[in-house]
């Protein structure tokens, strides 16, 4: 009997499936790196991630995952882990931002640069999902914990460096009065 999982994280699920999955089944950990909105105009040339993690039916496998080939998806087998380690840099990372975006009630103005056209995109296509979603892409992946580390570390190194800027750029006369 073939079990194919497609949650937005790897290892965890694998590991409770091998765990709880009876040893004659057949696990497929799989992630359509697209959701409802971002494939509705059809699969082509976006990714379909896949790892065979136990697969005696190599026949049922294909014909499976041959679904999404057919329809002109990339398909990109790697492990759980590797999946985990590069989703907490891509896929939690934009969550993240568009949810920072979102508490901070950016909208559109009348002067946008295309820079921050795409940034409002990331906000709302981020708050479009779920924040069970989001928050499992956190708990549930233990990459997310570096990343989340990474930014803090990046946006106080940021604040310093403007900080710095702007006490070379003070001009002495003024700063006299």
């Amino acid at each position: 009997m073939p079990f194919v999982d497609v949650l937005s994280v790897k290892e965890h699920p694998k590991d409770v499936l091998l765990r709880i999955m009876p040893e004659e089944c057949d696990l497929l950990c799989t992630h359509p790196m697209f959701g409802p909105e971002s494939g509705k105009d059809g699969w082509a040339d976006l990714t379909f991630m896949y790892d065979m993690v136990r697969i005696r039916d190599q026949s049922l496998c294909s014909s499976f995952l041959h679904i999404f080939s057919s329809e002109g998806c990339k398909m990109l087998e790697m492990t759980c882990e590797e999946h985990d380690r590069l989703a907490a840099q891509s896929q939690f990372l934009t969550h993240t931002i568009g949810r920072i975006l979102s508490e901070m009630e950016v909208e559109p103005t009348p002067i946008d640069t295309k820079g921050f056209q795409k940034l409002v995109q990331v906000k709302e296509s981020s708050v479009k999902d779920s924040f069970d979603l989001f928050s499992g892409l956190f708990i549930h992946n233990r990459f997310a914990r570096q990343q989340m580390k990474n930014l803090e570390v990046a946006l106080e190194k940021t604040k310093e460096k403007l900080q710095e800027r702007s006490k070379e750029l003070q001009d002495p006369i003024i700063s006299k009065f």
